[in-house]
């Protein structure tokens, strides 16, 4: 699996407000970082530049494979059943049957659930199941451990290992302790 993601001297401007600058990262096979700061530093900002959803204010990101992302927003129709919706996404992403990825995130059983009635961690947890559906050696991952319970967030962990393993990359951002061994980006460090 090829994987490579750099940036070189970043910054990002909201308004009139320089939330970060003179970032600079060079994550390759089996890397994991997990970036932490406070709320409002930039932290959901520097995912959406790293994955090329936003441009940054200054400096340039270099990728090498395909970016999985993961985010707040779930992509979900809330009257779609959730098995329609999954098999949506599998088409669209050129995968096979998405049955496997959901019985491994255990949301198999709502499948003919309306996404709209499922809980935070049950969409989460679809969520990830999408993610695993084709392999994309970059994962992106912004708050991926939100609404989890100990053993989703456990299974989660784990999912980022065994692609970190086999020579994915991962950056993601938590509040939460994760363990992993991922080195540790605050992003308080570049704030302007």
């Amino acid at each position: 699996m090829q994987a490579r993601l750099s940036a070189r001297d970043l910054a990002c401007r909201r308004g009139e407000r320089l939330l970060f600058r003179k970032l600079t990262l060079d994550l390759g096979p089996g890397d994991m970082l997990h970036v932490r700061g406070h709320n409002g530093v930039g932290k959901t900002s520097l995912m959406r530049i790293l994955a090329g959803l936003a441009r940054p204010f200054a400096g340039e990101v270099e990728r090498v494979g395909e970016v999985g992302l993961v985010d707040g927003r779930h992509a979900l129709d809330l009257d779609r059943k959730l098995g329609d919706a999954m098999r949506f996404w599998a088409r669209l992403d050129g995968a096979g049957d998405p049955t496997g990825a959901m019985e491994r995130l255990g949301v198999d059983a709502l499948a003919d659930i309306p996404t709209g009635y499922l809980s935070t961690g049950q969409k989460q947890r679809a969520v990830i199941a999408r993610l695993l559906l084709r392999p994309r050696a970059i994962w992106l991952l912004d708050e991926p451990f939100a609404g989890l319970d100990t053993a989703s967030q456990a299974l989660l962990a784990d999912l980022i290992a065994e692609h970190c393993g086999n020579g994915g990359l991962c950056l993601y951002v938590s509040h939460q302790p994760v363990d992993l061994p991922a080195r540790v980006l605050d992003l308080a460090e570049y704030a302007a």
